[in-house]
C-alpha cells in the first residue's frame, strides 16, 4: 500500500499547497538550501528553523488577531505573502526590513491616536517582529497532511513561487490598525468557523 512518503516530491508538496518553487524559496533563507531541501525529500513533515532578515522577515501575532489581520488584507487590501500558524501564533511573512521598521510605526500610530488618554490602537497586542539575527520555525511542507490533528501548525497561504510578493511595514500597520478596530466591535452573531476561511491567492495584487 503506497503512502504519502512514497509519492513524488512535487505531488506531495502540491497536496498542502507548498509547491517545489515555494519550498526552494523557503530553503533559500538558510545557509544550506540544498540540505534543507534534502531533509524535506526524506521528511516532508519536518518543520525547520530558518533565519530571517535576508529573504523575508516574519511578524508573529496571536493566532486570532493574526487571522483578523490576514482577513483585512484579503478583504480590503492587497492580500498577503505566505502565512502560517505555528503553535498558537500566526506567522505573516513580510519584506526584509519590516521587523526593524514596524515597531516604530506601531508606536507612532498609538501616540498619534491619543484622545483623552485613550488610543484607537489599544487593542493591538504586542507583535513579535523577527528580522536580521532572528530565526523562526516554519511548518513542514506537508504539515496539514502528515499531522491532520495539528491544525495549529500548518500553512494558510503557502509559498507558491520563488519570488512571492511580501507586504512591507506600512501595509502590516494598516492591517493591524483595522484588525484592532474590528476586535472592539460587539456582534450578536457567533464567530464564523475560522478554519473554513480560504484565501484566493489569484486576487493578490
Amino acid at each position: 500500500m503506497s503512502s504519502t512518503r512514497d509519492e513524488p516530491l512535487s505531488a506531495r508538496f502540491d497536496v498542502s499547497g507548498v509547491i517545489p518553487d515555494g519550498a526552494a524559496w523557503l530553503a533559500s533563507a538558510g545557509p544550506y538550501p540544498r540540505s534543507t531541501l534534502a531533509l524535506w525529500e526524506e521528511q516532508p513533515d519536518a518543520p525547520v528553523v530558518l533565519p530571517c532578515g535576508s529573504v523575508f522577515d516574519v511578524v508573529s501575532a496571536p493566532v486570532v488577531f493574526g487571522r483578523r489581520m490576514a482577513d483585512r488584507l484579503w478583504d480590503e487590501g492587497p492580500g498577503t505573502g505566505p502565512v502560517a500558524t505555528f503553535r498558537g501564533r500566526m506567522l505573516l511573512f513580510a519584506a526584509p526590513g519590516t521587523a526593524q521598521r514596524l515597531p516604530s510605526l506601531l508606536r507612532w500610530e498609538e501616540w498619534g491616536a491619543q484622545d483623552g488618554g485613550c488610543t484607537r490602537t489599544v487593542s493591538i497586542p504586542p507583535l513579535l517582529c523577527h528580522g536580521t539575527g532572528d530565526a523562526v520555525t516554519v511548518p513542514a511542507p506537508l504539515s496539514a497532511v502528515a499531522s491532520p490533528t495539528r491544525s495549529d501548525t500548518r500553512w494558510l497561504v503557502a509559498p507558491d513561487t520563488r519570488q512571492p510578493w511580501l507586504p512591507g511595514p506600512e501595509i502590516l500597520l494598516w492591517a493591524a490598525v483595522r484588525a484592532a478596530r474590528a476586535a472592539v466591535r460587539i456582534s450578536i452573531f457567533p464567530p464564523a468557523d475560522q478554519d473554513a476561511k480560504v484565501y484566493d491567492v489569484s486576487r493578490r495584487r
